[in-house]
């Protein structure tokens, strides 16, 4: 989670107390190690980033959000987020009345083509609050693409089993550790079929998926300080790049080379 943490920035109280719109955006540029406040909003609040990754606490619940996920946060539920590297932001806030097909708890949406375009078409254009009737048109298509979405509650669920938090704590510091689960299982006393229920039960999703989705992140940060995609591969553990770039890509919606170009200008 947050090491060094007075190191970290806290950020500047979001002033608006009313809305000006039903439906109307922040953006902003965060620094490496910015921090929120704890707060909430009387509206919802769809948080929307591009280059590094975005967690955040609400509901008693650690978020994770790369940049092909967004999360959704109800109003009024107490929340505050954090970043380690610099990221572009953007908070897209809309009105209850305008919320009834978005999900009832703090969730992740997957951001669509169509939804980058549109967020990033506002941020050029400086646009905060819809005013015109074309781009009230690209709100209303905005709110369609999100709100049908399929969502999920975590990309990287934790647990504190007895048997799974000593596993997955040593797989976050060493994603490349490739021990199978049946060595796994007997360094924590267990069987291997029995560890694999509790990553189905705990997790949601098999081991071999959680660690995927570890290196992934991991992936993302080797990126930013300069790598190579074939040195990433290799330090991830995989013996050629293609199978990481599959991977990349299975999650990003983009190869690692696109990624580096296109997220990772905001660091230059």
């Amino acid at each position: 989670m947050r090491k060094n943490k007075s190191t970290w920035r806290l950020h500047p109280q979001f002033a608006v107390k009313q809305a000006p719109s039903d439906v109307f955006m922040n953006f902003e540029a965060f620094v490496s190690n910015t921090e929120t406040r704890i707060h909430s909003h009387p509206w919802g609040q769809v948080q929307l980033i591009s280059g590094g990754i975005l967690e955040m606490e609400a509901e008693a619940t650690r978020f994770l959000a790369p940049p092909h996920l967004a999360i959704w946060v109800p109003a009024g539920v107490v929340h505050r987020s954090y970043n380690r590297k610099p990221l572009d932001y953007c908070s897209l806030n809309i009105a209850q009345s305008l919320t009834p097909a978005f999900p009832q708890q703090t969730s992740l949406l997957k951001i669509t083509p169509i939804v980058q375009a549109i967020i990033e078409d506002f941020r050029q254009r400086h646009v905060s609050v819809p005013q015109s009737e074309a781009d009230q048109r690209l709100i209303e298509v905005l709110l369609d693409q999100l709100s049908a979405q399929e969502t999920e509650l975590h990309f990287l669920p934790s647990s504190t089993h007895k048997y799974l938090s000593p596993i997955l704590a040593a797989v976050e510091d060493n994603p490349a550790d490739d021990t199978p689960l049946k060595i796994w299982a007997a360094r924590v006393h267990t069987t291997e079929r029995t560890l694999a229920r509790c990553c189905q039960s705990e997790l949601g999703m098999s081991f071999t998926e959680w660690r995927m989705r570890v290196r992934y992140l991991h992936s993302m940060e080797l990126l930013r300080r300069g790598c190579s995609v074939k040195e990433v591969a290799y330090t991830l553990g995989y013996r050629q790049a293609s199978p990481f770039i599959s991977m990349f890509k299975k999650y990003a919606g983009v190869t690692p080379e696109q990624y580096k170009h296109r997220f990772l200008a905001l660091d230059e």
